[in-house]
């Protein structure tokens, strides 16, 4: 009979090196905004497909993608900034 051993030391062998570094963090957090909002669009697009479409639910879609413009301006303008 032959055992099944795991291989969980030869994946986390290598776990400090793949650790993200603070700026990779810190452009994550940077990020999170956007990050929220389009996760908030995908929620109301996806709840969307399995029933007609309501007046409500074209409200929340089009209030959720005016959230993802917002964010992506406000991170554009950031970074710009940062550039200048």
């Amino acid at each position: 009979m032959e055992h099944i051993v795991t291989v969980q030391d030869a994946v986390t062998a290598f776990a400090p090196w793949r650790e993200p570094t603070g700026a990779e963090l810190a452009a994550i957090e940077l990020e999170m905004p956007l990050i929220t909002a389009e996760v908030e669009l995908l929620d109301a697009q996806i709840a969307t497909l399995d029933r007609p479409v309501s007046e409500l639910d074209v409200r929340r879609v089009r209030r959720a993608d005016r959230r993802v413009l917002a964010a992506r301006r406000m991170l554009a303008n950031k970074s710009a900034g940062e550039a200048a």
